[in-house]
């Protein structure tokens, strides 16, 4: 199947050069208005979609690095790639007959574990984005610590931090947030750690989970009819589907509640999520409530909201099949598995849990000394042009499968 998506890909570049173009998504575009922009058949590339691939155009985030490859001339397009997802991109591109097709294929990316120690002179965020030239890498070791220090009163010059996270890479670039592994950090001779758990949640060197954004359940006493999956082949339908967000069932007119405080950046109608809404909240979290009946009184762009407070009610708007809530969460514009932060309380781990916990700290920590005793330094990443013109021996075997590289 992946060598199927590369050949698909690659064709044009193996028979000439061509022009691919690396963009960003304006803010405030949509997927149909891209169309008309470049003058690309909607009837083709979304009205004669099914539902589910119609609805995947609503993932499209404002910000998203995407690719638009040309003919010879620098005029056709030829292919255009617009992720959605860790996982999964928009593909559109021409057929044989010279007909536009679309479908989601998996995004072809490599991983590389990155680790590095650096002092402080002035802050963390600072240190952290001179050694990396990240800023990614910066708000996920200051994400880390936000609800433990306060870096403006604890922390001093020279002293010393250390970080271990994967950051994926597609086309050469970073790709979506890091992963942080660990982040470590001392203060007054004393050292302040965040760990990676097996179960993908952040605790301190003696397992307590660190506190970080908590949800509340959007819909009281509904059930969940459908789950996250990030990417999946569909074996009858042939192609790749995704779900990113989960789906709560309830009667026509039940409220919904905001899944945390935070401003309203958009209430509007759409023609696959029906009347949608999303919430801004801190540390670069955003919610989506999508085929609301309506909107409560009051509810518009700019308007703040507290958590737990009723923004509108279930309905069927859109393209749904029954009354239902889909709900979305992402973090810096990434869609996340709102199950990893719907809780009520944080926890500590206790038993079999904590011991394996504890190999996992011995792992980290031992790797932490071996960092600074090298004075490992961070590899820097620049950016380069958003265009360039390839050919098809720019392209090795290795894009054909993705790999994690320790750095």
């Amino acid at each position: 199947m992946i060598q199927r998506l590369l050949i698909l890909i690659l064709l044009p570049l193996v028979l000439s050069a061509a022009k691919v173009d690396y963009l960003r998504w304006d803010n405030g575009m949509t997927y149909l208005s891209f169309l008309a922009k470049h003058d690309l058949p909607s009837r083709t590339l979304y009205w004669n979609l099914d539902s589910e691939d119609r609805k995947l155009t609503e993932e499209i985030y404002s910000g998203v690095r995407y690719q638009i490859l040309r003919d010879d001339n620098a005029t056709a397009i030829q292919q255009v790639l617009i992720p959605i997802s860790d996982e999964l991109q928009l593909h559109i591109y021409q057929d044989r007959k010279g007909k536009y097709v679309f479908e989601a294929i998996p995004i072809i990316y490599n991983t590389k574990i990155q680790s590095f120690t650096t002092t402080i002179t002035s802050n963390p965020s600072s240190a952290i984005y001179d050694a990396t030239h990240s800023k990614r890498a910066m708000s996920a070791f200051i994400s880390g610590f936000r609800k433990s220090i306060n870096f403006a009163l604890h922390v001093q010059k020279d002293d010393p931090l250390v970080m271990i996270y994967d950051q994926k890479y597609r086309f050469g670039k970073p790709f979506s947030m890091p992963r942080l592994q660990l982040a470590k950090i001392r203060l007054h001779g004393k050292w302040h750690g965040v760990y990676l758990g097996a179960d993908e949640r952040y605790y301190d060197a003696k397992g307590h989970e660190v506190e970080g954004f908590l949800l509340v359940k959007p819909v009281k006493r509904a059930r969940i009819s459908s789950g996250f999956t990030k990417r999946r082949w569909h074996p009858v339908l042939h192609k790749y589907r995704a779900h990113l967000g989960m789906d709560y069932a309830a009667p026509r007119g039940t409220p919904i509640h905001a899944a945390g405080a935070g401003t309203i950046i958009e209430a509007r109608r759409s023609p696959s999520y029906g009347n949608v809404m999303k919430i801004r909240h801190a540390d670069g979290y955003m919610t989506l409530y999508a085929h609301q009946k309506k909107f409560r009184a009051g509810m518009r762009r700019g308007k703040r909201v507290k958590k737990d407070e009723i923004i509108g009610y279930v309905g069927t708007t859109g393209l749904s099949s029954g009354p239902h809530l889909h709900f979305g969460l992402y973090k810096h514009n990434r869609a996340i598995n709102p199950r990893s932060v719907i809780q009520v309380t944080t926890k500590k781990l206790t038993g079999k849990k904590k011991k394996q916990f504890d190999n996992i700290v011995k792992h980290y920590d031992e790797e932490a000394e071996m960092i600074l005793a090298s004075n490992k330094q961070a590899e820097r990443f620049f950016d380069f042009d958003p265009v360039c013109y390839v050919k098809h021996d720019d392209f090795g075997e290795g894009a054909e499968r993705n790999e994690t590289v320790r750095k």
